[in-house]
This record gives structure tokens, sequence and C-alpha cells, in this order.
């Protein structure tokens, strides 16, 4: 991405989102996000897109052989979930004393 205009994303470390595209699509069941790279405009989501990598045996990892970990998957293939509405929901941005904090479209619900 370019380094002009930095994009800004409603998703953050910790939250529970729904994939809404891709081989794992699921709108029922939320996942936790484990990390951002808002630089690549990727997101690392707990049990999404699991990948097996044989590892050669090293000095951390004596034995070696085939690992199981999760990749990440586009940004926009994620949708942040809201508990109070038990669906994902759009988000928007709202300046509440000088901060900004995150408001559920479908619920009118505060995300922390």
């Amino acid at each position: 991405m370019s380094n002009r205009f930095k994009s800004k994303f409603n998703i953050k470390k910790g939250d529970n989102v729904v994939v809404i595209a891709g081989d794992d699509k699921d709108l029922k069941k939320p996942r936790t996000v484990l990390a951002v790279f808002p630089d690549k405009a990727k997101v690392l989501v707990e049990g999404v897109n699991i990948q097996t990598i044989h590892t050669k045996p090293s000095a951390q990892n004596t034995k070696g052989g085939i690992v199981k970990k999760e990749a990440p998957i586009a940004i926009s293939n994620v949708q942040l979930w809201d508990a109070k509405a038990a669906a994902p929901a759009r988000v928007k941005r709202v300046r509440e004393n000088g901060k900004l904090i995150r408001v559920s479209k479908k619920s009118g619900e505060v995300i922390k």
C-alpha cells in the first residue's frame, strides 16, 4: 500500500470477528483477531487459513516435522461481531470527549 494515505481500519487485536468470504467463511462463529498488519491490509485470525509448514530440525526445534499455523487473510474478508445483535455488523466512529470510539451500526452498542 502507498505511504501517502495511510488506511484506517476498524479492526484491532483482540476483537471478535466473523469471516465473511473465503474457504473459512462462517457468519455464525465469532473468532479472535491475533494480529493486524495495516501496511499489508491483512489480519491474523484464530483458526482461519491454517497452513501446514514443513520445518527442518534446528536448535530450537530438534525434531522438525510438520507444523500447522494460521496465515494472514485480507482485512476485507472479516467483519466485526456484534454480541448484542449476535450478527456481523458494520462500524462507525463517533467522537466522544475528544476520543474516537467505535459504535456498531446494527445495535448502536459501543465496541470495546
